[in-house]
C-alpha cells in the first residue's frame, strides 16, 4: 500500500476544494451574517469555475483512492464537468432571485456547495457507503433548500414532504444495500462484482431483491414513476431557483451513479432487472405526458415534464451498453441546458414585484415582450423534440440506441409519449402568441438571467451545427465505465508536474 500523500489524493482535489470552501463560506457567513450573501454567491461562481478548469486538466486514466472507495475515470470527469456547469447556471439564476424574494441568507450558497460536493461523491463512488454518504449529503442540502422560504406555507410544506418521502427512499436504499452485503459479503463494487457470479440461486434471488430496493430509492431521487409523488408539490412550493436546480442537476448525478452500478457490480444481472427499469421508463413517459396536459401552473408543468424526460433517459440506460449510457448522458445534459433557459423566463415573470407562475400569465407575451416570447417558444419546441433543435437530437439518439439493440417497442412507446407531451408545450406557445395580452411584466433587468437565457436559446438553436461532438465525448466517457475484467489501479502517487502533462478530458 502506498503512502497517503496530498499528491496521491489528486483524484479528490475537486471534492476537497468544495469541502474546504463550504467550511470557509460558513465561517464567513456566521461572522458577517447575511450582508455577505452576494459576495458568497460570486465566490461560489468563481470556485465552480476553478473546479471546472481543474477537472478539465486532470488525467483521464482510471485510478482509485481511499481504499478503492473513490474512482476517477473519464466517465467521472465528464459527468462532473456537466454537474459543475449546471451548478454554475443555478448560481447565476439564484443570486438575484434570493434578493427579489427576500431570502438572501448566507446559508443558501453554502448549501448549494454541499449539494455539489455530494453529487461529485456519488458520481465517483466505488463503494456502497461512499455512494450513500454522497447521496445523503446532497439530499440533506436539498431538503433545507426546498423549504428555504420559511415564511411561505407552500415552501415549508414542500420541504417537509420532500424530507419525509426522502427519508423513506433512504431507508429503501439502506435495506437494499444490507441485503446485497448479506449475500455477497462485500460493499465495494469490485467485491460485489467478483462474488455475484458465485452465488447460488436462492442467494442470487435475495441479492436481486436488494438491488430492486436500491433501484427504487434511486428512482425516487430521479422522479421516476411510481416514486414521483413528491415532484409536482415540491417543484411548485420550493423557491423557483431551487426548483431549477431540482430539474437540472441532481438527476444527472443520480443517473451516473446508477450507470456505474449497472455497468460494474450488477452487469451480469442486468437482463434480470431490465423489466423493472422498463416499467419505470414507460410509466414515467406516459404519466409525465398525460398528467402535464391538465396543468395550469408552469412550475407543476415543468415537474411533469421532468418526470417524462427521465423516462426517455431511462430507455438508453435499459440498453446496458456504453452507447446507451452515452445517449442517456447526452439527453440529460441537453435537458439541463434547455431547462435553465425556461427557468430564467419563469423568474422573469414578475408583476409589481410579485412572482407569477400560471400559464395564463404568459398570455400575449409576444406583444409585450417579443424577444422573451420567441426564446420561450424556441425552448418549448426543443423540449417537445421538434427538429432541428437540440431536444430533437437528444430523443433521436436515445431512440436510435434502443432500435440498434432491438428494443423496438420501447422506442415506439417513447415516440408516442413524446407526441402526447408535445401538446402541453405547444399550448404554452399558443397562449403567448394567440391569447389576448395582459399587463406587461416588470423589466427584465437581471444580466445573469439574460446570460443564461441567451446561452440556453443559442445552444438549443445552434446544436445542429455540431450535434455529434458532445455525443462522441459522452461515448468516450462511458467506454471507461467499470468492466468486470478490468481492475482499477490502486492509489497512484503522481507529481503535480506529471499530472499537468497528462491528456485531459477534452482530448480524443
Amino acid at each position: 500500500m502506498t503512502d497517503l500523500t496530498f499528491a496521491s489524493l489528486y483524484p479528490i482535489w475537486p471534492e476537497l476544494l468544495l469541502a474546504v470552501g463550504s467550511y470557509v463560506f460558513l465561517m464567513v457567513g456566521v461572522v458577517r451574517k447575511n450582508t455577505v450573501t452576494p459576495l458568497l454567491f460570486k465566490a461560489f461562481g468563481l470556485l465552480l469555475i476553478v473546479v471546472l478548469l481543474f477537472l478539465l486538466s486532470l488525467p483521464v486514466e482510471k485510478v482509485s483512492v481511499l481504499n478503492d472507495m473513490f474512482t476517477l475515470d473519464r466517465f467521472a470527469l465528464f459527468t462532473k464537468i456537466a454537474v459543475a456547469v449546471g451548478m454554475f447556471l443555478v448560481c447565476l439564476l439564484s443570486a438575484r432571485y434570493v434578493r427579489d424574494e427576500n431570502i438572501e441568507k448566507f446559508e443558501y450558497p453554502v448549501l448549494l456547495m454541499l449539494a455539489t460536493l455530494g453529487m461529485f461523491m456519488m458520481i465517483s463512488a466505488n463503494h456502497m457507503m461512499s455512494f450513500y454518504v454522497g447521496l445523503e449529503l446532497q439530499s440533506l442540502s436539498l431538503y433545507v433548500l426546498a423549504s428555504f422560504r420559511s415564511n411561505c406555507i407552500r415552501s415549508t410544506e414542500a420541504g417537509l414532504k420532500y424530507f419525509i418521502l426522502g427519508a423513506i427512499s433512504s431507508g429503501l436504499i439502506l435495506f437494499g444495500i444490507s441485503l446485497i452485503y448479506g449475500f455477497t459479503g462485500g460493499l465495494s463494487y469490485t467485491d460485489i462484482a467478483a462474488n455475484i457470479p458465485q452465488l447460488e440461486a436462492d442467494a442470487l434471488t435475495a441479492c436481486l431483491f436488494g438491488l430492486v430496493f436500491l433501484i427504487s430509492g434511486i428512482a425516487f431521487k430521479i422522479s421516476a414513476v411510481p416514486f414521483h409523488m413528491w415532484t409536482p408539490d415540491v417543484y411548485e412550493g420550493a423557491p423557483s431557483s431551487v426548483t431549477a436546480m431540482f430539474a437540472m442537476v441532481p438527476k444527472i448525478a443520480a443517473l451516473a451513479a446508477l450507470m456505474r452500478m449497472l455497468a460494474g457490480p450488477f452487469e451480469g444481472v442486468l437482463d434480470q432487472i431490465q423489466p423493472i427499469l422498463i416499467f419505470l421508463s414507460v410509466m414515467s413517459m406516459f404519466w409525465g405526458a398525460f398528467a402535464g396536459l391538465s396543468q395550469t401552473n408552469l412550475k407543476r408543468l415543468m415537474a411533469y415534464s421532468s418526470i417524462g424526460n427521465i423516462g426517455y433517459a431511462l430507455i438508453a440506460v435499459i440498453i446496458g451498453t456504453p452507447e446507451g449510457y452515452a445517449a442517456a448522458l447526452y439527453y440529460m445534459i441537453l435537458y439541463m441546458i434547455m431547462t435553465a433557459g425556461v427557468f430564467a423566463i419563469i423568474m422573469f415573470m414578475r408583476r409589481d414585484g410579485r412572482p407569477l407562475n400560471q400559464l395564463q400569465d404568459l398570455a400575449g407575451l409576444s406583444k409585450t415582450h417579443p424577444l422573451i416570447a420567441y426564446a420561450m417558444a424556441l425552448l418549448m419546441f426543443s423540449l417537445s423534440g421538434i427538429p432541428p433543435l437540440a431536444g430533437f437530437f437528444g430523443k433521436l439518439f436515445v431512440f436510435q440506441a434502443a432500435v440498434i439493440e432491438g428494443f423496438y417497442v420501447l422506442a415506439v412507446v417513447g415516440v408516442v409519449a413524446s407526441v402526447i407531451s408535445a401538446a402541453y408545450y405547444i399550448r404554452i406557445i399558443k397562449i403567448m402568441f394567440f391569447d389576448e395580452e395582459t399587463e406587461a411584466f416588470d423589466e427584465f433587468d437581471s444580466r445573469a438571467r439574460r446570460f443564461v437565457l441567451v446561452l440556453s436559446a443559442g445552444f438549443t438553436l445552434l446544436l445542429i451545427l455540431f450535434p455529434y461532438q458532445l455525443l462522441n465525448m459522452a461515448q468516450q466517457a462511458t467506454q471507461t465505465l467499470p468492466l468486470l475484467n478490468e481492475p482499477v489501479q490502486p492509489e497512484p502517487q503522481l507529481d503535480i508536474k506529471e499530472i499537468q502533462n497528462e491528456p485531459n478530458i477534452l482530448d480524443n
